[in-house]
């Protein structure tokens, strides 16, 4: 199916996840078009993260909005005057801890935010051909595992969390767009990404910059929680497969076909920071300490991406024993950054969430 693929709109590309999607796209040879990058730049939106893309490509095939996906206005401007014909949707509220504590902001921006681009996209593609809305969503909106079995397209959904219910409520909105007006979209379901540019309220970030500073790393409840691991770069080439590829209506499961208890990923990280560091392979997992359970922790994730290799030819190529290298490497290469992230407009926030209290997402 060819796509024109000149005009993309990424929301949220400030973020870990659409940073590292720009950055692969303009990577790409097979990528030639212009991305416009909208994003609000709330607490985990960082421009520093695009500031290579801004100097090769600003102005010329790579423009940044800010904008927020909930303004109807802004969003049309934004389609009028660039012609967008292809939407990679990742703007989201995307943290559990903090959909807990304030959900309010997880169910303007992750469901009428979605709303707002569907509406505003299907009216300007009314009479355009080989457009697509590629919808970016989780496994979390599956639920909880057992021991056994493993998340698949079919998999009815059954969100544990405000954030995954959100998350849940936009997936529902796409498919409803295309099932009422025909309207081209596409879904991917994904499991937990690591890398470089994410945020350290994450797992794996947090653990390294806790470690970094010899301070406390918070396991929740017995560490047993098991997740789903996917490099980033690994997500973004998925991405490309499906806005490239796949029918309007289909939906994809992505994931690492890498299962991992929180505790045990923790103890693999503290040996490979130590290691980086020149220091003794146990030093950090004295700082490993538990903390309560958050309140509807799932269990288990387990993605079956089966179906994106038979029909998409799309396989994972970074392990995760090199990825985690890479990403260690990364931070430890990288202080600039991290003194930047946590001086910003959100240090008070990150302070007064991740400072003696600390808590992980996983």
């Amino acid at each position: 199916m060819k796509r024109p693929l000149s005009n993309i709109l990424v929301t949220g590309g400030a973020g870990f996840i659409g940073t590292n999607f720009i950055q692969s796209l303009f990577r790409n040879p097979e990528f030639s078009g212009r991305i416009v990058n909208f994003d609000l730049l709330t607490y985990a939106g960082n421009l520093e993260n695009l500031a290579g893309v801004q100097r090769e490509f600003g102005g010329s095939r790579y423009e940044f909005v800010s904008g927020d996906i909930r303004d109807r206005k802004s969003v049309q401007e934004v389609f009028e005057r660039f012609d967008i014909d292809t939407v990679i949707h990742f703007a989201a509220e995307s943290h559990v801890d903090r959909s807990i504590e304030g959900p309010e902001a997880f169910m303007t921006t992750n469901v009428m935010g979605t709303f707002t681009l569907l509406d505003v996209a299907r009216k300007a593609w009314s009479d355009r051909s080989g457009a697509l809305f590629h919808h970016v969503s989780t496994d979390e909106v599956f639920g909880s595992l057992g021991a056994d079995g493993r998340f698949t397209e079919s998999t009815p959904y059954d969100p544990r969390s405000p954030y995954s219910a959100s998350k849940a409520g936009s997936d529902h909105l796409v498919r409803a767009y295309y099932h009422t007006f025909g309207f081209p979209a596409t879904i991917s379901n994904c499991s937990n990404n690591y890398g470089p540019y994410q945020f350290p309220e994450k797992l794996i970030p947090l653990m390294i910059l806790n470690m970094l500073e010899e301070k406390p790393l918070p396991v929740y409840g017995d560490g047993r929680n098991i997740r789903d691991w996917l490099f980033v770069g690994d997500h973004a080439s998925a991405i490309w497969r499906i806005i490239t590829k796949a029918d309007p209506g289909s939906t994809w499961n992505v994931g690492g076909d890498n299962e991992w208890e929180n505790l045990r990923l923790v103890n693999v990280l503290c040996e490979k920071v130590a290691t980086a560091r020149g220091l003794a392979k146990d030093h950090y997992k004295k700082l490993i300490s538990f903390v309560r359970d958050r309140p509807g922790h799932d269990r288990r994730y387990s993605i079956d991406c089966g179906r994106i290799r038979r029909e998409l030819e799309w396989s994972q190529s970074v392990h995760f024993d090199k990825g985690l290298d890479l990403t260690v490497a990364w931070y430890l290469e990288n202080p600039e950054w991290i003194k930047n992230i946590r001086t910003g407009n959100y240090r008070d926030w990150l302070d007064r969430n991740y400072g003696r209290r600390s808590k992980v997402s996983g």
